[in-house]
């Protein structure tokens, strides 16, 4: 920095945060980022690709070659390998051959560590031969591997392609790279003596200069996928589920690609393609018969990717596949082609096969799946003691309070502000005497400040990131001049682990847990409010590099520090803003700066979906927007909303007035407690959920054609969701809406989860919601419940369960639930309870779905079923006999809901007094 007054400076960058919104001219578009430029106008022209792949062969267990350019331009030889993995999973690396140049190269393209988990490179599968075919008249041969049964791999020789075959649709093409001959591979150069390319090596912005030490290096290339209705994927932004085009005939002029760039987004524009604080460079196709395919390319540097509108190649003059496609430009800054081709079949499989390579999502403690309330800031230890007290004066549910950056010594992490905040232990044990828990924010930026032991330590070991020119990186955010650790390094972040030992971290309890904001990384000075690309990282890596994975290593390294300071066996929570595959083994992950308003509240449904469909299952967006003031109507549906979010926070910016529950009259704080009691509620439900979350990869939000592949009616429906596969939720996004238009898919019945009444499927209903949202439960379903409200989870953990049997047109239904601990790892040696319930026949039964276990680890659960609920259901039994007990109890009508609305009696058996974890069946009388 130069020497200015630092705090004019810092008030200059802390006060653009707080008053100013979304300014699209401080951020690049394309044609302000060079290599997106250079691509997009190559890809004007498909068919310049020059290379071809020569000396195939097979190379510890993949197949290999050289891709060698026609021409004689080419700086040295790229080298191509493809793997097959287990479930028809095929990997593609293309990078340069450094030994065979002249002089040899010194520098290395980075390859991105720590996100592939170990287990997926052993379910590699052995290429033992390949064989070479002239594929549909075409005049050069091509190279087939075996990919799984079904589907072949195949290597096009000339012109150069890749793409997977399905051989039970007539060997048609599900996804392709480089059909229209658009890879194109800038290689890392050095800078000749007196070469004065500036465009070369350096780029600007705005003010600020970033240096290309080794050029440009930027890939690029265009991916097919076939039959493919719509594609979607590739989070953050607030955009439709289902990606429009960018390019092409009938597009409007200008429109920009979809940035993947994490950035500092405060009050960023729903219905924009702009990049937000996360990026996953994952699509998936999904097409009229129910069929899917995905692509993901790791790789963390920017990324653009544009969707092509049908008919953008119409005047290149090459003949195409004449097949139903959705063609996709992408192109990245720099790092290596490291790509994945995913079959399918269905989307379900496309999550599970890409979970597969990042890792399942974590296993959540249970606390943290209920309702947050947050805010920045809860002033002072007062402030907390009396939200806490209101919340149970008015009957209102909580299980964690959040502490903003306020609540530090300076913005020092790790540190209480010793005035408003003396007694942080004593705080935090009374939240935990009721059950409750506390989260505060520790963030990347570690002030500069040589009385603060983090910063001087973290100065004498030299685990800053570096500037370009190799001091300490030197920028600013919260707390005025800071540096920004080197998270990719292993043994800083296993340092920075040990920071939250109690020991370390001062005034910290068990029952505190940590919010990791700002981790783009979030540099106010910076280029784009980031890091400079030139900045370097372990190994001379540069920023640009690695950018969109340091919030990543920021979570992980937070995360496996909770996880060591609780001895290997308290689950973390971590909440992080910026994410990047494997993100999901972390923690959650929430949509950022969104703001007080009615498109902010419809648009966080596609970006949760969206999320979910990468893996990122533990997701949310704040209730009530950050930035502004809800009005009650606003707040209230945002409320009803999202009590089916994955992740359930109330969170404000400090400007806005106070919006605790109980501050909108009586009728708005009981509509507010009644979405909230919904959600408590229906934690058993969700708890199971995230129990199939973490053995599959399924999302617990789902879009509705995720569910229902083949109901064309459901692919472009993104106001409704699924939560699991038994409940459908639609939003009201519409000030004084008084009625919902409801699309139920399928040809089954679904019942208001509210007043059991019954509406048929495959059918669009018009509804009354004037005081919740419509919410139904899938006929053919079981839903546990937990019908006892109480301060919070833990206090709910012996409560009884209610069972809600939603019977199909053949009187059949099916649930799970899945129960343990709630907190530790004894689940993964087999400490759980899992049972299936199966109705059938006037007959339900609990089945055991834990495998048996020889370890010592057993979980035990003393809860009873309290309530069965049939819905559908025709009145006329009026006995339920139950076995082994060999007793008999009355079937009698009651209320679904034991508060709120009531509509028709349903089939009630009261008090079967069996137990949770027994086998047992009750059958009809």
């Amino acid at each position: 920095m130069k020497p200015l007054n630092s705090l004019l400076l810092s008030l200059l960058f802390l006060s653009s945060q707080t008053v100013l919104s979304f300014k699209r001219d401080e951020f690049r578009n394309c044609n302000q980022t060079p290599f997106c430029k250079r691509a997009r106008s190559r890809s004007r022209s498909p068919g310049g690709c020059t290379l071809t792949p020569h000396n195939i062969a097979i190379s510890n267990g993949d197949l290999t070659a050289t891709l060698l350019s026609k021409h004689e331009d080419q700086v040295r030889p790229l080298i191509l390998s493809l793997s097959v993995y287990h479930d028809g999973i095929l990997r593609l690396k293309i990078d340069e051959d450094y030994d065979h140049s002249d002089p040899p190269a010194s520098k290395r393209r980075f390859q991105v560590p720590d996100v592939i988990i170990p287990e997926f490179e052993s379910n590699k599968l052995w290429l033992q031969r390949l064989s070479t075919e002239t594929l549909n008249d075409e005049s050069s041969p091509s190279t087939v591997v075996y990919l799984s049964e079904g589907y072949d791999a195949v290597l096009r020789h000339d012109p150069f392609e890749i793409y997977v075959r399905d051989k039970q649709s007539g060997n048609q093409k599900l996804i392709s790279l480089n059909s229209h001959q658009l890879f194109d591979f800038e290689q890392l150069r050095v800078k000749k003596e007196g070469e004065e390319d500036s465009e070369t090596w350096e780029e600007r912005f705005r003010g600020h200069t970033d240096t290309r030490p080794y050029g440009p290096q930027s890939i690029s290339f265009d991916v097919s996928f076939y039959n493919a209705e719509f594609v979607s994927g590739i989070p953050e932004r607030a955009t439709s589920l289902a990606l429009k085009p960018t390019r092409g005939p009938g597009v409007e002029k200008g429109l920009e690609p979809y940035r993947l760039f994490n950035l500092d987004v405060f009050e960023y524009l729903s219905e924009s393609p702009f990049g937000l604080y996360g990026s996953i460079p994952l699509m998936i196709s999904h097409g009229k018969e129910g069929r899917s395919a995905g692509f993901f390319w790791l790789n963390a540097a920017e990324m653009q990717i544009d969707v092509l509108g049908d008919g953008w190649d119409a005047e290149s003059g090459i003949e195409w596949v004449k097949q139903k496609r959705i063609d996709t430009f992408w192109m990245s800054e720099a790092g290596i082609v490291d790509a994945f081709f995913f079959v399918g079949p269905g989307p379900k499989d496309i999550v599970r096969q890409y979970t597969s390579v990042t890792g399942r999502a974590s296993m959540p403690q249970m606390f943290s799946i209920a309702y947050h309330q947050s805010r920045w800031n809860y002033r002072d230890e007062e402030d907390v003691e009396n939200v806490d007290a209101k919340f149970d004066e008015h009957d209102i549910p909580y299980d964690v309070l959040w502490l903003d950056i306020d609540h530090t010594d300076g913005r020092r992490y790790f540190t209480w502000d010793s005035v408003l905040f003396p007694h942080p232990e004593e705080m935090q044990k009374k939240l935990a005497a009721k059950g409750r828990h506390m989260v505060t924010i520790v963030d990347p930026h570690i002030k500069r400040d040589n009385s603060f032991r983090l910063h001087k330590e973290a100065t004498e070991k030299g685990y800053y990131v570096k500037d370009a020119g190799g001091k300490d990186f030197d920028g600013w955010c919260w707390p005025g001049s800071s540096s920004y650790l080197d998270m990719v390094n292993p043994e800083i972040r296993s340092w920075w682990g040990d920071k939250f030992s109690y020991k370390n971290y001062v005034g910290s309890t068990p029952s505190l847990y940590i919010w990791n904001d700002m981790n783009e990384p979030s540099v106010f000075n910076g280029p784009e409010v980031s890091m400079p690309r030139d900045a370097l990282h372990l190994g001379g890596i540069e920023h640009r590099e690695l950018h969109n994975s340091y919030g990543y290593y920021f979570h992980m390294a937070t995360s496996n520090g909770l996880l060591k300071r609780g001895g290997g066996n308290d689950r973390p929570f971590v909440l992080s803003r910026a994410f990047f595959p494997g993100s999901q083994r972390y923690g959650s992950v929430w949509t950022g700066d969104n703001t007080a308003d009615w498109d902010h509240l419809r648009v966080s449904v596609p970006m949760i979906l969206t999320l979910g469909l990468t893996g990122i299952s533990f997701s949310g967006a704040d209730v009530g927007g950050y930035f502004g003031n809800p009005g009650p109507e606003l707040l209230v549906r945002w409320y009803q909303l999202g009590a089916f979010y994955p992740f359930f926070r109330g969170h404000a910016h400090q400007d806005t007035k106070r919006r605790e529950p109980w501050l909108f009259g009586e009728k708005n704080k009981r509509l507010i407690r009644e979405a909230i009691h919904v959600r408590y509620m229906l934690l058993p439900y969700f708890y199971t959920l995230f129990r199939e979350a973490n053995t599959t990869g399924l999302p617990v939000m789902r879009p509705l054609w995720m569910e229902f592949p083949s109901d064309e009616a459901t692919f472009s429906n993104e106001e409704a969701f699924m939560v699991g596969s038994s409940l459908l939720v639609q939003g009201i996004y519409t000030e004084g809406a008084k009625y919902a238009s409801v699309y139920l898919p399928g040809k089954e019945l679904w019942y208001d989860i509210r007043t059991g009444d019954a509406y048929k499927g495959g059918k669009t209903h018009k509804l009354e919601a004037a005081e919740s949202v419509p919410a139904f439960q899938r006929a053919g379903t079981i839903i546990p419940r937990k019908d006892r409200l109480r301060r919070s989870s833990t206090q709910m953990v012996n409560d009884p369960y209610t069972l809600v049997i939603a019977v199909n047109s053949s009187q059949a239904a099916e649930g799970e639930l899945y129960m343990d601990d709630g907190k530790s790892f004894e689940f993964l040696q087999g400490a759980y309870i899992h049972r299936r319930f199966v109705f059938a026949n006037g007959k339900l039964t609990s089945i055991n779905l834990a495998p048996s276990s020889s370890s010592k680890s057993q979980f035990s659960s003393k809860s009873m079923i309290e309530r069965i609920i049939l819905l559908g259901y025709a009145p006329g039994p009026k006995n339920a006999q139950i076995e082994p007990a060999n007793q008999k109890v009355e079937v009698e009508l009651g209320q679904l809901m034991l508060e709120g609305r009531h509509g028709s009696s349903v089939v009630t058996i009261r008090k079967p007094a069996v137990q949770v974890s027994d086998d047992w069946t009750i059958r009809l009388l």
